[in-house]
C-alpha cells in the first residue's frame, strides 16, 4: 500500500488520475489538508491548478455544495476572486475515482489563484482590511442568491449554535480566563441567539479566516485582496456571522483593534449594506467566534497533548479576549456606525437636531453675548506657537492667544489641529503610523479668572472633579440633559476654580443660567491663560469626568462624532467655532492646472506640511514626521537664532555688496576660517546652481580653456551652464544630451565598480584629457561632488581625488569641489569631503545648507583665480551677500559651532551606519550600506551576486516609510539607492527608530516575496 503521504508512486498515482480525468499531463506537489488530500497541479507550460481529492467517506451532496457554489459566483460575477471549477473531460464537477486502496474518492479541480494568505502578508494595512470587508460584502450579496439541501447542516462552527460553548467553559484552567469565556456565553444565550434567531438566513462561506484569505501587491504596490478560498464551512446562517467571523481574525494582534474592526466593515457596508440590528450585533459575535475557537483549541489540546501548535494558535485569541476587558461594548458599536455612515447612536443626531432647533434661545455660558467675541487660532496653520512643537513654555502658556490683557475675551475654535499638544506620536507599530493627538475637540473661551460659568439649560450634575494630582486642569464637572423626546446628551465644562466646584455633588440640579461654577487661575489651566473648555458629547458611556479634549487626527470621523461642535449651546452659528482646514485638494488641483507638469511632488501621497523644527516636521493636522532627507536645513528646521535674527535684521536694512556692510565682512571671515590659508577670496551668490556658474566661469578664466570633465550622473544645478555639467539631467530621456566639451568619467563607486581601485577610477581622466587634445580643445578643469550624491551617495575609495586633482593640475586645468551636500560639518569627522579625501580643490562651491532655508551659496577660491577671473567686467548678484544673507550664513556657521553639531553628525551619523549595517545579515536586499557622518546611503539589490538594483523595493521602502512618518528619498543612475541626509540635530533615539522602520518594512511582503 503506497502512504497518502510518501514520495513518487502516490503522487504518480494522482497525476495518471488527471490524465484520466481531465485529459491534462500535470506534476502534483502535495499540500497541506485537515481531512483531504490537496495538490497544486503544474502543467509543461507552467499554467497551475489546485485538485482536491476528498476524504473515502465524503459525501456527494457536500462537494456538490461546493461545486456549485463556486459555479454560481462564477456565473454571477466571472472577475470576483473565487476559485473556478474546472470541469472533467466529460463535462462534471467532480468525478469519482478509486484510489490504489480501492477505495471511491471525489475528486474535483479548481483554477489557481495568486496571492498569499492574509495571516502571512505584512503589512495588514487599514486598506486591505477595508479591501477585504468589500470583498466580503459582494460575496454575501451574491450568495443571498445561492440555495442547496446541504446547506442546513450541524456543525461546531455555526456562529448562531455557539452555545455548546457553555458547558465546555469548565475546561479552562485559569480562573480569569474561564470568566471571560462564561461571560460571553451567558450573553450569546440570553442577548445574541434570540437575536439571530430573528435574522434572515442565507448560504455564507462561515470561515474567512486568515488563511483563507489570498493577498498580494497591485501594480502601484498597494495591497488588495487577491482571492477568498475554502468554501468547506459553508452553512446557511445571517450574513453577519460571516462578517464576525472575519473580524475575529482582523482584530488579532492589531495595536487598534477597533479601527481594524471599524475598516473591515466600512468597506463590506459599501458593497452590502448593513442595518443596525445586525451592527449592533457584531462586536459580541467576533467576542463569541473567539470564544469558540479557544474552547475547540483547548478540547484539541487535551486530545493532543503532544502538539504544541494547538495551544501556540490560540494564543493570540487570548490576548484578544482578554484585551476586549478594556473595550467598551458602547465604543465598538458606535465606532462601527461612523464606519458605515450612520449616526454615532440611535439619538445622536435627533440630539444635535434638537439643539440646532433651540440654538439662540439657551442662556449665555460665561454671562456675555460672544457673538462679537474675536477668534483666536492656535492652529498648526494659524499660530507660530509653541515655537518649539514638542516643548510648550512657561511664557508661551501664559500668553497664548497673543493677547496679554488679563480682561481678554477670545473664541478658541472646534476641531482645531494644534501644536501646543506636544510629543512626537512616535510609538512604533501602530495601525497606519504614530499617535500624536492634536485635533481639539471642544470650544475654548478665554475670559478672565473668577468669571461665573452659567448652565446653558437645565442640567444635573453628572461627574465632578478636582483632581490636581492626576490632571492641571483644575476643577471639571459634567453636567447631563434630556431633551424633550427623553434623548441624553452631556456638557463638560473644565479648567475650573476647584473652589467652587467643591460645593457641587453628583446629582445636584442646575437651573439654566445658574452659575454653578467660575474660570481658574493659570495654575488651573495648564499654565495657560485663564479660560473655559467647554464639550459636547453624545455618547452615553462617558460616565465620569475625565473625557478625552483632543484628538487623533486619524480618528478624527469618530471623535467628531462623538463630540459635535458646541457652538449651539453658545448661541453661535457653527461656522463661527469650527476650524476651516485648507483645501488639500484643491491645492493639489490648482497645481496641477498652472505649475509646470515636471515640477514633480514627493512620495506617492504628498506631503502638507506647514511647521518644522529641527529634524521634524507637521503637516496641518498636526502629525509630526521625521526628517530624515532635507539637508537644507542644516541646523534644523526653524531655528530660533535665525529667526531672531532675521526678523531683527529686515527690521533695519537689507541691502547689496555695492554697499559697505561689517556683516560681509563678518561671513567672509567665518567661511575662510574653516578652509586652509591657500584660501583668501570668498563670493556670495542665492544658490548652489548660481555657485557652480560662477565657479565653470572661475575655471575657464583660469585656465584659458573651456572643456571640462566630470563624473557621469554628476549633478550641480539648474541653470544653463550647470545642466551642461550634470549628466543626471542632460543624459535624461529628452535631455539637451552631452555637449561636445564635456568629457565624462565614471563616478567612483566601490560597490557596484568593484574590484577598481582608486587609481583605477582615475586613470579615466587621462583618457579624458586625450579626448579634449583630439577635438582640439584646452581642458578648463574637472567639477565633480566631492561625495556623489545624485550618483547614489558614494563613498570614493581613499586617494582617488588626490590622483584626480594631480593628473587636471598637471593639464592646465582647475579643480572644483562640489560640496553643496557635504560641507559644513555633515560628515562629522571632517568640515569638508575633500579633506577625507586628503585632496585641496582650487574651487570650492557651497550651496543651500549654508542658508538653512535662506537662499544662499557661495564660491571659496584662491587669490590667482579670482584675479584672472577680475578681467574689468563687474561681476554682481543683486541678493548675493546681501546682509540678511551674509548675517544668516555666519550664524549657521556659528549654530554648527556652539551646539556640537558636527560632533553630532560623527556620533549619531555613527549609529545609524552601525545600526543599517546590522540589517545585512538579515535582509537579502541590503547589497551595501555606506556613508560618512550623516551622509548615508543604503542600495538596495535584487541578487547579491548580479546587483542589479532593486528600484521597485525601494520606491516601496520610501513610500512606506513615509506612511510611517519618516521622510528619506532615493537616488542613484537606477533609483535605487536609499538616501539619508537629516538635518545635523538628529539624535541616536531618532536614528534608532529609522534603523527599527527599515527593519520592520524590509520584512514586509512585497520585499520579501
Amino acid at each position: 500500500m503506497v502512504s497518502e503521504t510518501g514520495p513518487a508512486p502516490f503522487l504518480n498515482f494522482w497525476e495518471k488520475a488527471v490524465a484520466d480525468l481531465y485529459g491534462k499531463a500535470v506534476r502534483l506537489e502535495q499540500l497541506d489538508g485537515e481531512y483531504d488530500l490537496n495538490f497544486r497541479a503544474v502543467t509543461d507550460n507552467g499554467d497551475r491548478a489546485i485538485l482536491k481529492v476528498m476524504r473515502p467517506d465524503c459525501e456527494n451532496s457536500f462537494v456538490d455544495m461546493l461545486c456549485r457554489a463556486l459555479e454560481h459566483l462564477s456565473d454571477l460575477a466571472p472577475d470576483f476572486p473565487t476559485p473556478k471549477v474546472i470541469h472533467t473531460v466529460t463535462g462534471n464537477l467532480y468525478s469519482e475515482y478509486r484510489d490504489e486502496n480501492g477505495d471511491i474518492r471525489l475528486v474535483w479541480m479548481l483554477s489557481h489563484l495568486t496571492g498569499i494568505p492574509y495571516g502571512g502578508f505584512k503589512p495588514q494595512t487599514s486598506g486591505l482590511v477595508s479591501d477585504l470587508g468589500r470583498r466580503i460584502g459582494v460575496m454575501d450579496k451574491l450568495l443571498a442568491s445561492f440555495d442547496h439541501p446541504g446547506l442546513d447542516r450541524d456543525m461546531k462552527w455555526d456562529l448562531t449554535a455557539a452555545d455548546w460553548i457553555t458547558t465546555q467553559t469548565g475546561i479552562v484552567d485559569d480562573p480569569a480566563r474561564r470568566k471571560i469565556v462564561e461571560a460571553i456565553a451567558a450573553q450569546f444565550e440570553t442577548v445574541l441567539k434570540p437575536a439571530l434567531k430573528k435574522l434572515p438566513r442565507t448560504a455564507i462561506h462561515n470561515d474567512v479566516n486568515d488563511y483563507n484569505v489570498l493577498v498580494e501587491n497591485a501594480p502601484d504596490q498597494t495591497a488588495v485582496v487577491s482571492g477568498l478560498i475554502d468554501f468547506g464551512d459553508m452553512l446557511r446562517a445571517p450574513r453577519i456571522c460571516d462578517l464576525a467571523i472575519a473580524g475575529a481574525y482582523i482584530v488579532l494582534d492589531q495595536p487598534r483593534p477597533l479601527q481594524a474592526l471599524a475598516a473591515l466593515v466600512a468597506g463590506y457596508h459599501r458593497e452590502n449594506p448593513l442595518t443596525e440590528q445586525e451592527l449592533s450585533l457584531l462586536y459580541p459575535l467576533v467576542l463569541t467566534r473567539l470564544a469558540v475557537s479557544v474552547i475547540n483549541s483547548t478540547l484539541m489540546a487535551r486530545e493532543k497533548p503532544d502538539d504544541p501548535y494547538v495551544l501556540i494558535s490560540q494564543a493570540p485569541a487570548w490576548r484578544f479576549l482578554e484585551q476586549s476587558a478594556t473595550i467598551s461594548e458602547d465604543e465598538a458599536l458606535a465606532r462601527l456606525r461612523v464606519a458605515c455612515g450612520l449616526p454615532i447612536t440611535a439619538a445622536s443626531d435627533n440630539v444635535v437636531a434638537w439643539l440646532d432647533t433651540n440654538r439662540g434661545r439657551f442662556a449665555s455660558v460665561l454671562g456675555e453675548d460672544m457673538a462679537a467675541w474675536p477668534t483666536a487660532s492656535l492652529s498648526v496653520a494659524g499660530s507660530t506657537m509653541p515655537r518649539n512643537p514638542l516643548d510648550l513654555t512657561e511664557q508661551e502658556a501664559a500668553f497664548l492667544t497673543g493677547v496679554e490683557k488679563s480682561d481678554a475675551r477670545e473664541i478658541g475654535f472646534y476641531a482645531e489641529p494644534r501644536l501646543i499638544y506636544t510629543g512626537e506620536g512616535f510609538h512604533g507599530g501602530a495601525y497606519e503610523a504614530d499617535d500624536r493627538r492634536s485635533i481639539h475637540i471642544g470650544a475654548d473661551l478665554f475670559a478672565p479668572s473668577g468669571t461665573a460659568v452659567r448652565a446653558p439649560l437645565d442640567g444635573t450634575v453628572h461627574a465632578v472633579t478636582n483632581s490636581p494630582d492626576r490632571f492641571d486642569y483644575g476643577g471639571v464637572v459634567v453636567l447631563g440633559h434630556e431633551t424633550p423626546e427623553g434623548d441624553i446628551f452631556r456638557t463638560l465644562y473644565g479648567h475650573l476654580d476647584p473652589a467652587v466646584t467643591e460645593t457641587l455633588a453628583v446629582g445636584d440640579r442646575i437651573t439654566a443660567g445658574t452659575a454653578f461654577a467660575a474660570l481658574g487661575t493659570q495654575a488651573e489651566n495648564g499654565g495657560w491663560q485663564p479660560h473655559l473648555h467647554l464639550q459636547l458629547s453624545v455618547m452615553p458611556e462617558n460616565t465620569d469626568a475625565i473625557w478625552p479634549g483632543v484628538a487623533d487626527p486619524d480618528d478624527i470621523e469618530y471623535a467628531l462624532a462623538a463630540f459635535p461642535n458646541p457652538a449651539s449651546l453658545l448661541n453661535l452659528p457653527n461656522d463661527r467655532l469650527s476650524y476651516q482646514p485648507l483645501p488639500e485638494q484643491d491645492i493639489v488641483r490648482y497645481r496641477h492646472e498652472h505649475f509646470a507638469a515636471n515640477l514633480k511632488l514627493s512620495y506617492r501621497r504628498p506631503c502638507l506640511f506647514l511647521r518644522g523644527w529641527r529634524h521634524y516636521l507637521f503637516d496641518e493636522m498636526g502629525r509630526c514626521y521625521l526628517d530624515a532627507y532635507n539637508n537644507v536645513p542644516h541646523v534644523g528646521h526653524a531655528h530660533p537664532r535665525l529667526q531672531q535674527l532675521a526678523c531683527e535684521q529686515l527690521g533695519r536694512l537689507n541691502s547689496n555688496t555695492r554697499y559697505l556692510h561689517p556683516a560681509q565682512t563678518a561671513f567672509a571671515e567665518k567661511l575662510l576660517s574653516k578652509v586652509s590659508d591657500r584660501y583668501e577670496v570668498c563670493f556670495f551668490v542665492n544658490s548652489g546652481s548660481e555657485a557652480n556658474e560662477l565657479a565653470l566661469r572661475l575655471a575657464r578664466a583660469a585656465s584659458g580653456g573651456k572643456d571640462m570633465i566630470t563624473p557621469d550622473h554628476g549633478y550641480h544645478g539648474m541653470t544653463t551652464g550647470a545642466i551642461d555639467i550634470s549628466a543626471y539631467k542632460f543624459n535624461k530621456p529628452n535631455g539637451v544630451g552631452q555637449a561636445d566639451w564635456v568629457h565624462l568619467v565614471s563616478v567612483p563607486d566601490p560597490y557596484r565598480g568593484a574590484p577598481k581601485t582608486a587609481e583605477d577610477f582615475a586613470s579615466e581622466i587621462d583618457t579624458a584629457i586625450a579626448a579634449v587634445e583630439n577635438r582640439g580643445g584646452k581642458l578648463a578643469g574637472f567639477i565633480a561632488e566631492t561625495f556623489p550624491s545624485v550618483g547614489g551617495q558614494i563613498i570614493p575609495p581613499r586617494g582617488y581625488l588626490k590622483s584626480v586633482y594631480e593628473k587636471i593640475r598637471a593639464a592646465g586645468g582647475i579643480c572644483i569641489a562640489d560640496e553643496v551636500q557635504t560641507g559644513l560639518g555633515r560628515l562629522g569627522s571632517h568640515y569638508w569631503a575633500y579633506e577625507i579625501q586628503g585632496a585641496e580643490p582650487d574651487v570650492i562651491v557651497l550651496g543651500k545648507p549654508l542658508g538653512n532655508g535662506h537662499p544662499l551659496g557661495a564660491v571659496i577660491t584662491t587669490r590667482a583665480i579670482a584675479d584672472a577671473f577680475a578681467n574689468g567686467i563687474e561681476y554682481f548678484s543683486t541678493f548675493g551677500g546681501s546682509t540678511l544673507s551674509c548675517m544668516i550664513g555666519r550664524e549657521v556657521l556659528q549654530i554648527v559651532d556652539d551646539e556640537g553639531l558636527q560632533d553630532n553628525a560623527r556620533n549619531v551619523g555613527g549609529d545609524l551606519l552601525q545600526g543599517l549595517a546590522t540589517l545585512m545579515d538579515k535582509h537579502r536586499v541590503i547589497g551595501d550600506v555606506r556613508g560618512h557622518g550623516l551622509f548615508i546611503g543604503f542600495d538596495l539589490v535584487r541578487d547579491r551576486e548580479t546587483r542589479e538594483p532593486a528600484t521597485d523595493i525601494a520606491g516601496y521602502l520610501v513610500n512606506r516609510l513615509r506612511e510611517n512618518r519618516i521622510l528619506v528619498g532615493t537616488e542613484g543612475p537606477a533609483d535605487n539607492i536609499l538616501k539619508i541626509r537629516p538635518p545635523l540635530t538628529i539624535d541616536s533615539v531618532n536614528a534608532g527608530m529609522i534603523v527599527e522602520r527599515i527593519d520592520s518594512i524590509l520584512g514586509e511582503t512585497f520585499c520579501t516575496v
